[in-house]
């Protein structure tokens, strides 16, 4: 097989749960330990830090990442889903996974996977722990999917485990409360790990609370020890300024970043305690850390949070897609000076729609579209119930078609905004 051939018979042969839903969900981790079994726990021969949450993993992951790269570790990243191409989620100092990798890895474990059936997650994650190891990374960044406990990742024997924060998102399989999904998030906790939590929220910390004791694994919340005191952005937004005051030792600090969302803040206040949470172990000197939080995006190859798309008219695409990670993202489109502003919409089919609408502005001229992946919502279907809700505009069979009308339509000084589904700005991506 080649590189393409290899990929078709990943998604044909293997459950995904970002193109299919619940047909990708497993209740256990049977599977993924016995593939762990056949690789013979590659994960074992390094050390990993482990980071899950509703929102946020993703940039905290590659912060942590670019950290440990600037300082010389050798560093493996591991995240989900990927944007363009299939390699994005498996890489080592910001370089993608060979293509020769992906396929020889597939030829060779072809009967392990018809065998043991396993997710598309499931062969993926086993992937990413084969190849750190056989590339001998010095350390591990390991990105959860959308849970904790069931996850495949979570095989893994973490130097820290991360959780960035708690949101209502796959309720279907988490929990629709917010206590209920904390559970499966804590589930990354083990014993004497030290536990960070990047967001404090009082209907959370006592499932964490409760889950280190038990486990002997002393928690740190992030956001009592760093507050945010502004936030300001350069243009056209290439970076931005993030100020906070450090509590332990009573000072204020001032970091670039070049992930400009203002969202940003709130993940490099995670990133920072989980520096320095493993400082024994991986030390990062101030020089390293601020070197690398202003090229994050070039050592890691970091796309679709914030992302600057042409400035003529300004096009901003960003992943956010459910209620917790849009409030942001909106209230920050409200802070910039525009003539119109022109919304790229689709989102995928299990989506609290009333909540989101709520939350879109109803001035904005909508584009309604689909992505290319089974679980899209109707574009049309989208366009009506949109309508209900006060949001005008028309629908478009692809994504390619709905941005090149927004273009067409946009004056300079306008606004085109793409969202609501990872899949979406990927495409617009290309």
């Amino acid at each position: 097989m080649n590189y393409s051939e290899t990929l078709e018979f990943l998604y044909a042969q293997l459950p995904m749960y970002q193109r299919e839903g619940k047909a990708a969900y497993k209740a256990n981790l049977d599977v993924t330990i016995k593939l762990d079994e056949h690789f013979r726990h590659p994960h074992q021969f390094y050390p990993t830090i482990h980071v899950a949450g509703t929102n946020g993993k993703g940039s905290v992951s590659h912060m942590i990442a670019a950290a440990l790269q600037q300082a010389g570790f050798r560093t493996g990243l591991y995240t989900s889903p990927h944007l363009l191409d299939f390699r994005e989620r498996i890489r080592i100092d910001g370089e993608m996974i060979t293509e020769k990798y992906v396929t020889n890895f597939v030829e060779d474990n072809q009967r392990i996977i018809k065998e043991l059936k396993p997710s598309f997650f499931d062969i993926t994650a086993a992937m990413a722990f084969d190849y750190f190891a056989r590339e001998r990374v010095d350390v591990a960044v390991i990105e959860t999917g959308m849970g904790g406990r069931l996850d495949s990742t979570n095989i893994i024997n973490p130097i820290v485990s991360v959780i960035t924060n708690i949101g209502l998102d796959h309720t279907h399989f988490l929990g629709n409360t917010l206590d209920a999904v904390a559970r499966e998030k804590a589930g990354i906790i083990k014993k004497e790990t030290p536990v960070i939590v990047g967001e404090k929220q009082a209907e959370t910390m006592e499932v964490f609370a409760e889950k280190s004791q038990e486990l002997a694994a002393p928690v740190t919340n992030a956001s009592d020890r760093f507050e945010i005191l502004s936030i300001t952005s350069s243009a056209p937004f290439a970076t931005q300024k993030v100020t906070l005051y450090d509590r332990f030792i009573g000072e204020e600090f001032t970091w670039k970043i070049d992930l400009t969302g203002h969202y940003q803040a709130k993940n490099l206040v995670t990133v920072l305690a989980t520096l320095d949470a493993i400082r024994d172990k991986f030390p990062v000197s101030d020089k390293d850390r601020n070197l690398a939080l202003r090229k994050v995006r070039d050592k890691t190859g970091f796309r679709g949070r914030w992302d600057i798309l042409d400035t003529h008219p300004l096009t901003v695409a960003d992943t956010a897609h459910n209620t917790e990670g849009l409030t942001i993202v909106m209230d920050q489109l409200n802070q910039i000076e525009f003539k119109n502003l022109h919304m790229v919409i689709g989102v995928v089919d299990d989506k609290s729609l009333s909540n989101i609408f709520k939350l879109l502005p109803q001035s904005a001229a909508y584009y309604f579209t689909r992505s290319k992946i089974p679980r899209a919502l109707n574009e049309r279907v989208l366009r009506d119930k949109a309508y209900a809700s006060g949001l005008h505009g028309e629908s478009y069979e692809n994504v390619a078609d709905a941005l090149h009308a927004a273009r067409a339509s946009a004056g300079e000084n306008d606004l085109i905004y793409i969202g609501g589904s990872t899949f979406v700005v990927a495409e617009a991506l290309t």
